[in-house]
């Protein structure tokens, strides 16, 4: 009887914070008419200047050029993802988003409920006709970064600093180990978790702990794919004088001068497009792959970062994604092998 108590607590909470933004039963005058837009982030929530902060910006863009009407729940911890995500549904929002794997499960029963809404969720598959799977070749774009490690690398030893210890992340790890390889087959690369729950997500000091014994181990470009805990190594690689590659969003400007480079996902241009379909209706569900050839996955190149990246090696790395797209080179999909 306890988790029903603490899920009606929970629940009240949110309607509470619903009907006290104007998402009560009873539309506002100036919202009638437009699409209504329902966004749960994973728990780092939306300031984590990575993944969820992707998808804000994707969504706020959309609030600014669309004619929608836009709210978003953060929910802190993954036991309050699913009344957030309810809270939007019982109000007959339009499309509701889920940011993050693990919101899959969640989503999917949600969705099953409320077939008539429309559903999208980033990193994660959701076999329904309402649900839109927004998923990325993270393993392209992280081989094109190994390669700058590579090259930047003066030990000939890397390193890398994942979040939580999932597939998905370790997609993230094998292309970025493979890209390394192909440079530089003799090169050591070292490689640490922050966790194995949802917790790893928004760690900073572990983060920054597991990039300090790696630098100190010898490495001298770690990449992470650790949410809000990929802070913690961008500190570490300044304290240490070494440098670091962001992920998800451009994270040049984090620690300028200590990052080398930032494998994007273009969650932003995902979540904007979802929604103008929704409102065009031309909403579809099934997957949505973002890859190099459509720019959904790329290396930030900017002001911060290009005196730390040679024309040599980014005609190398160029010419290696052009391989890429045309099949030439063949990186491994570490979650296609789990099939």
């Amino acid at each position: 009887m306890m988790w029903r108590t603490r899920l009606g607590v929970v629940l009240s909470i949110v309607l509470a914070w619903f009907v006290s933004i104007g998402c009560g039963s009873r539309v506002p005058r100036d919202e009638s008419g437009k699409l209504r837009v329902g966004l749960v982030f994973d728990i780092g929530g939306k300031d984590d200047k990575s993944f969820n902060a992707a998808a804000w910006e994707g969504a706020k863009r959309a609030k600014q050029t669309l004619p929608i009407v836009l709210r978003h729940a953060e929910p802190g911890e993954p036991n309050n993802l699913e009344p957030c995500m309810r809270a939007f549904a019982e109000r007959g929002y339009d499309l509701i988003i889920g940011i993050g794997f693990a919101q899959g499960p969640v989503l999917a029963a949600v969705a099953k409920e409320y077939p008539n809404i429309h559903f999208a969720i980033v990193d994660s598959v959701v076999d329904l006709p309402n649900v839109a799977s927004l998923v990325f070749k993270e393993h392209e774009g992280s081989f094109l970064v190994g390669m700058m490690a590579a090259r930047a690398s003066q030990t000939g030893k890397i390193g890398f600093v994942g979040g939580m210890d999932i597939p998905l992340i370790r997609k993230f790890a094998t292309g970025y180990e493979e890209g390394a390889r192909y440079v530089n087959p003799n090169i050591t690369i070292l490689k640490n978790f922050v966790g194995i729950t949802d917790a790893a997500w928004n760690n900073p000091g572990k983060g920054k702990e597991l990039a300090t014994a790696q630098y100190e181990a010898g490495a001298d470009v770690v990449f992470q794919a650790a949410g809000n805990s990929g802070i913690g190594v961008f500190d570490a690689a300044e304290e240490n004088r070494k440098l670091a590659i962001g992920v998800d969003a451009n994270q040049n400007w984090v620690k300028p001068g200590f990052v080398l480079t930032s494998m994007v996902k273009r969650v932003d241009v995902a979540v904007y497009t979802i929604i103008q379909e929704a409102l065009e209706k031309r909403f579809r569900g099934g997957l949505h792959a973002y890859g190099l050839e459509n720019d959904g996955i790329a290396y930030a190149l900017d002001d911060y970062n290009r005196p730390l990246v040679s024309d040599e090696v980014l005609r190398e790395v160029e010419a290696a994604r052009q391989k890429i797209m045309t099949g030439e080179i063949k990186v491994t999909d570490y979650m296609a092998n789990l099939k």
